[in-house]
């Protein structure tokens, strides 16, 4: 008996010894051995994390005008539980339906969602209806919910919303492919969203602290904290009114010619800004899922669509033969066809019969194949024609600032005789795109030099309040300033000349325009070309003395297969005369009230001689130098002119101003010499016999009057200039 009580008692203190022995080595196993592993299963419990979201930056026209923004936004959200307590499913199901829109068979799961153990869920979202309603819908689903509690008496009626934040664009359609837009996750679908994703959304904050069970914040928690970096705000170079004009006219060709699409581009020659870029058929991106059923409205033709571009592509033959001195308006060849050597067929004109003997001007203006074929394959040749193709950039991309561009494509056999030659006219083995077309028009309006687009005008990081304004950027002058001067003369009387002309249909009266009709067969596919679809295009500027806007039009595959001029030219037309009216830009006015045009029985000079002026009365020099298309400003109060600058017989550069001065010395005020050069002003200026001072270099930016020793003192403030009148210096791209 003594035994079993000692046996019991040595076995059941055995056990409780090797019970502590265990449970010593555990612990020593878990808060030794296994010390680093708990610690961070506990450092894991123990942290959380507070995230601050980051605000999306704005994108603002040049003007201000709001583009694109993020506004609050709602989330219509149900509790099944709640709903099924109060037995108001159908009450529920019915009020959203009628509300959202959202199908009763997907209300109804919703309403009665339930886990896989049978109960019911909670918060459920309803997509795609309910979610990021706006404030207007918002407002009604408040008011169902309100209906619901005084009707049951109640406080919970398991309808809820959630506040977040979405994407809006204030101006709806304006400038979509432009925009592109975000989905209703953030994230960045196409367009300038895509493009600068990375600057417009910026960084989210976090807050990483210690917390115990119940979530209360330890009094010794190692806080670790980032700063939120919302996102930089961009103003455009797209000015919303041209846009709007630019759509507007596009929509009445829309309609008119039913086209497959139409894309026009709008920019400024001298800094290549875009002031205005759509296609047709075009979206809402506050509305992007109901195009679902057709993407393609989604493509931006004028970046990603190349085509042959036939007769618009013959500024860059014609600015090759002017370069090289090859080009004499006046001489003569005979229209119809041509045949060259190593081709057993002709070239033929549209108008197979031709012309007869004309001169190459007139073939300029009637946009003869044959003119050109002589120009680009026969006096410049093959190999400087590529020279040239290469120089107005047709084989690379742009650089412009979207997604997704393209470069065009030249390339003939070299041994091919009539791909080589077709390419002087624009077709064959050539295929452009929109944006490098209106970019080597530019360059032909702006005095030869090739310029990247770009539509971002300035950049504003909002934590630290820094702008950064864009450059405008040259890649490299194409043609002499002189060349490019004759050249735009010559494409003025493609406009002006209202019995040949080829864009005569984009005349516009009272102002000076330069252009260049196309219309282009397209491929059958089988190496043929069916001659009921082409690509029609206008190419152009104005005013052409001083060009302000360049504008191009595409619209493939009109109805009838209208020509450029027929169909793309009044579109030209209707934006531009609005845009420049916009603008500010007079126009020519006669003596009699009417507008004035020029001759177009023979070439413009390239550089005029500034008139002789003096001992006119004001009147009538007023009178010729309108007549003439001068620009010209008078100064003083008296009835004769005394004195003028430029001096009679002068050489006048490009769109440079005449001053007429008709009171002498301290009786004239001072004219506004804003944006003139240095030189201009310091003439000007002595005319008057004041003194000057000038700080600066560049164009006229400021300029003040005081008195010095009684005597006016007038001081000049100088910057460099774009043709807007904006301080923005130009570099070139090598620079940046």
């Amino acid at each position: 008996m003594i035994k079993r009580i000692k046996f019991r008692t040595l076995f059941i203190g055995g056990c409780i010894t090797l019970f502590f022995l265990v449970l010593l080595v555990r612990v020593f196993w878990i808060q030794v051995l296994e010390r680093d592993s708990w610690q961070a299963k506990a450092a894991e419990q123990w942290a959380h994390t507070s995230v601050n979201k980051a605000e999306r930056g704005t994108i603002e026209d040049r003007n201000g005008k709001v583009l694109a923004s993020d506004v609050p936004a709602y989330t219509v959200v149900v509790n099944p539980g709640a709903i099924a307590e109060r037995g108001i499913g159908e009450e529920v199901i019915t009020g959203l339906h009628e509300l959202l829109g959202k199908p009763e068979d997907e209300l109804k799961a919703l309403v009665e969602a339930k886990d896989k153990n049978g109960k019911y869920l909670k918060n459920q979202e309803l997509r795609n209806e309910g979610w990021k309603i706006d404030q207007e819908l918002r407002n009604k689903v408040t008011e169902f919910i309100e209906i619901l509690k005084d009707e049951h008496d109640t406080l919970e009626t398991g309808v809820g919303l959630i506040r977040e934040q979405k994407r809006y664009y204030p101006q709806q359609t304006l400038a979509a492919h432009i925009l592109g837009y975000t989905d209703r996750d953030g994230i960045a679908i196409m367009g300038f969203e895509k493009y600068f994703d990375k600057q417009l959304k910026g960084a989210d904050g976090k807050l990483l602290y210690q917390s115990d069970g119940n979530g209360i914040k330890l009094p010794y928690s190692e806080d670790t904290y980032k700063p939120v970096i919302n996102g930089s705000n961009f103003k455009l170079t797209i000015d919303s009114t041209i846009q709007y004009y630019i759509e507007q006219a596009m929509q009445k060709a829309y309609d008119e010619y039913k086209p497959k699409s139409i894309t026009v581009i709008a920019a400024d020659p001298s800094t290549m800004e875009i002031l205005g870029l759509a296609n047709m058929p075009t979206f809402n991106p506050n509305e992007f899922w109901n195009y679902a059923s057709d993407p393609g409205v989604f493509f931006n033709h004028a970046i990603k669509t190349r085509f042959e571009p036939g007769s618009t592509f013959k500024i860059v033959t014609l600015a090759g033969a002017v370069e090289e001195n090859l080009f004499d308006p006046d001489a003569t060849f005979m229209s119809g066809s041509i045949r060259i050597k190593g081709y057993g067929k002709p070239l033929y004109d549209q108008k197979r019969s031709g012309y007869g003997e004309i001169s190459f001007l007139e073939g300029v203006k009637r946009s003869s194949n044959v003119a050109f074929v002589k120009l680009g394959y026969v006096m410049l040749g093959p190999e400087r024609l590529l020279q040239y193709v290469d120089a107005f950039g047709f084989n690379d991309p742009t650089g412009i600032d979207l997604p997704g561009e393209i470069s065009g494509l030249v390339n003939p056999t070299p041994s091919n005789a009539s791909e080589n030659a077709t390419i002087a006219f624009g077709h064959g083995k050539i295929q452009v795109t929109p944006i490098q077309q209106l970019t080597a028009m530019s360059a032909i309006a702006n005095g030869g030099k090739l310029m990247v687009p770009h539509v971002v005008k300035e950049t504003t990081d909002p934590n630290t309040g820094k702008t950064t304004v864009s450059q405008p950027q040259m890649v490299r002058q194409v043609i002499s300033e002189e060349s490019a001067r004759e050249t735009s003369s010559y494409l003025e009387q493609v406009v002006a000349d209202l019995d040949h002309g080829t864009g005569r249909h984009a005349y516009i009266e009272g102002y000076r325009v330069a252009g260049k009709t196309g219309t282009a067969i397209k491929p059958d596919g089988k190496g043929g070309y069916d001659r009921d679809k082409v690509h029609s295009s206008f190419l152009g500027y104005a005013p052409a003395n001083h060009p302000k806007i360049v504008v191009y039009v595409g619209i493939d595959e009109p109805a009838n297969a209208a020509g450029g001029g027929a169909a793309a030219g009044p579109v030209f037309k209707e934006i531009v005369s609005e845009a420049l009216s916009y603008m500010g830009v007079p126009k020519f006015i006669t003596g009699d009230g009417g507008s004035t045009s020029i001759s177009v029985k023979t070439a413009p000079s390239v550089q005029r001689s500034a008139p002789d002026l003096t001992g006119e009365t004001v009147q009538a020099a007023r009178n010729l130098l309108i007549n003439q298309g001068f620009d010209f400003e008078t100064i003083g109060g008296g009835s004769d002119v005394i004195s003028q600058y430029p001096k009679a017989g002068s050489l006048l550069d490009w769109g440079q101003r005449i001053y007429l001065l008709s009171q002498l010395g301290d009786q004239a005020s001072i004219p506004d010499l804003r944006g003139q050069s240095l030189r201009d002003a310091l003439e000007v200026l002595n005319l008057l016999k004041v003194k000057i001072s000038v700080e600066g270099e560049g164009y006229i930016t400021e300029q003040t009057e005081s008195t010095q020793n009684g005597k006016r003192l007038v001081q000049l403030k100088l910057n460099r200039l774009n043709a807007y009148g904006e301080d923005i210096p130009l570099s070139t791209a090598e620079e940046d």
